[in-house]
Protein backbone atom coordinates (compact mmCIF):
# COMPACT_ATOMS: atom_id res chain seq x y z
CA UNK A 1 0.00 0.00 0.00
CA UNK A 2 1.13 3.30 -0.77
CA UNK A 3 0.88 6.32 1.73
CA UNK A 4 1.22 9.83 1.61
CA UNK A 5 2.27 11.96 4.40
CA UNK A 6 -0.08 14.87 5.50
CA UNK A 7 2.77 17.76 3.93
CA UNK A 8 2.26 16.35 0.54
CA UNK A 9 0.42 19.30 -1.28
CA UNK A 10 -3.32 18.87 -2.49
CA UNK A 11 -2.82 19.92 -5.72
CA UNK A 12 -0.07 17.23 -6.51
CA UNK A 13 -2.29 14.51 -4.43
CA UNK A 14 -5.51 15.36 -7.32
CA UNK A 15 -2.62 14.78 -9.73
CA UNK A 16 -1.69 11.22 -8.47
CA UNK A 17 -5.54 10.74 -8.70
CA UNK A 18 -5.91 12.01 -11.91
CA UNK A 19 -3.17 9.42 -12.86
CA UNK A 20 -5.23 6.40 -10.81
CA UNK A 21 -2.22 5.95 -8.31
CA UNK A 22 -3.96 4.11 -5.62
CA UNK A 23 -2.94 5.63 -2.49
CA UNK A 24 -4.19 6.67 1.50
CA UNK A 25 -3.34 9.62 2.83
CA UNK A 26 -3.05 10.40 6.07
CA UNK A 27 -5.24 12.65 8.17
CA UNK A 28 -8.03 11.87 5.40
CA UNK A 29 -8.16 8.44 4.69
CA UNK A 30 -5.85 6.89 7.57
CA UNK A 31 -4.72 7.87 11.07
CA UNK A 32 -5.17 11.63 12.46
CA UNK A 33 -4.61 15.33 10.72
CA UNK A 34 -2.46 15.75 14.13
CA UNK A 35 -0.19 13.19 13.57
CA UNK A 36 2.58 15.36 12.83
CA UNK A 37 5.15 13.69 15.17
CA UNK A 38 7.43 11.38 13.51
CA UNK A 39 6.52 8.80 15.98
CA UNK A 40 3.02 8.35 15.67
CA UNK A 41 3.75 7.68 12.06
CA UNK A 42 6.60 5.22 12.91
CA UNK A 43 4.30 3.22 14.71
CA UNK A 44 1.54 3.03 12.34
CA UNK A 45 4.05 1.70 9.70
CA UNK A 46 6.01 -0.92 12.02
CA UNK A 47 2.62 -2.29 12.75
CA UNK A 48 1.33 -2.67 9.48
CA UNK A 49 2.67 -4.79 6.38
CA UNK A 50 4.70 -3.50 3.55
CA UNK A 51 3.53 0.29 2.79
CA UNK A 52 5.92 2.43 1.40
CA UNK A 53 5.34 5.70 2.79
CA UNK A 54 5.69 9.31 1.05
CA UNK A 55 6.51 12.60 2.80
CA UNK A 56 8.10 16.06 2.36
CA UNK A 57 10.11 15.46 5.95
CA UNK A 58 13.64 15.38 5.41
CA UNK A 59 13.86 14.33 9.42
CA UNK A 60 13.53 10.50 8.07
CA UNK A 61 16.20 9.93 6.39
CA UNK A 62 17.82 8.48 8.79
CA UNK A 63 20.01 5.21 8.80
CA UNK A 64 18.41 3.85 11.77
CA UNK A 65 14.96 4.14 10.45
CA UNK A 66 15.13 1.52 7.85
CA UNK A 67 12.45 -1.49 8.84
CA UNK A 68 11.71 -4.38 6.78
CA UNK A 69 7.62 -3.63 7.14
CA UNK A 70 8.16 -0.43 5.50
CA UNK A 71 9.78 1.63 3.08
CA UNK A 72 10.51 5.37 3.69
CA UNK A 73 10.56 8.04 0.41
CA UNK A 74 11.30 11.85 1.29
CA UNK A 75 11.00 13.84 -1.60
CA UNK A 76 13.01 16.76 -1.82
CA UNK A 77 12.80 18.17 -5.37
CA UNK A 78 10.56 21.30 -5.90
CA UNK A 79 7.04 21.21 -4.09
CA UNK A 80 5.42 21.53 -7.59
CA UNK A 81 6.86 18.16 -8.77
CA UNK A 82 5.84 15.89 -6.24
CA UNK A 83 3.53 13.77 -7.79
CA UNK A 84 5.76 13.32 -10.83
CA UNK A 85 9.01 12.07 -8.43
CA UNK A 86 6.31 9.26 -6.99
CA UNK A 87 5.44 8.17 -10.50
CA UNK A 88 8.47 8.54 -11.70
CA UNK A 89 10.29 6.17 -8.51
CA UNK A 90 7.36 3.90 -8.62
CA UNK A 91 8.12 3.37 -12.22
CA UNK A 92 12.19 3.08 -11.28
CA UNK A 93 13.66 -0.44 -12.19
CA UNK A 94 15.23 -0.89 -9.20
CA UNK A 95 12.18 -0.01 -7.07
CA UNK A 96 9.26 -0.98 -8.97
CA UNK A 97 7.84 -3.67 -6.66
CA UNK A 98 7.16 -3.68 -2.90
CA UNK A 99 9.71 -6.55 -2.56
CA UNK A 100 12.40 -4.14 -4.12
CA UNK A 101 11.71 -1.33 -2.08
CA UNK A 102 10.72 -2.86 1.77
CA UNK A 103 13.56 -2.25 4.07
CA UNK A 104 14.45 1.34 2.55
CA UNK A 105 15.40 4.51 3.73
CA UNK A 106 15.15 6.76 0.46
CA UNK A 107 15.58 10.35 -0.89
CA UNK A 108 14.54 11.84 -3.95
CA UNK A 109 15.65 14.61 -5.79
CA UNK A 110 16.21 16.32 -9.18
CA UNK A 111 19.74 14.76 -9.76
CA UNK A 112 18.60 10.94 -8.14
CA UNK A 113 17.80 8.82 -5.40
CA UNK A 114 19.84 8.23 -2.32
CA UNK A 115 19.31 5.12 -0.14
CA UNK A 116 20.11 3.38 3.03
CA UNK A 117 19.13 -0.07 3.00
CA UNK A 118 18.84 -3.28 5.83
CA UNK A 119 22.34 -4.71 6.22
CA UNK A 120 23.92 -2.12 4.23
CA UNK A 121 26.58 0.14 5.98
CA UNK A 122 27.13 2.67 3.23
CA UNK A 123 24.49 5.00 1.67
CA UNK A 124 23.90 4.08 -2.20
CA UNK A 125 23.31 6.30 -5.25
CA UNK A 126 21.88 6.49 -8.49
CA UNK A 127 21.22 8.64 -11.24
CA UNK A 128 17.78 8.90 -13.12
Amino acid sequence: MIVLDHNIPEDEVEKLRQKRVRFRQIGHEIGRPEWDDQQEILRYLHNAKQMTFFTRDLGFFRPRLCHLNYCLVIITGPVQETASFIRRFLRHPKFKTKETRMGCVLRLSSAGIAWWEIKRDRQQNIFW
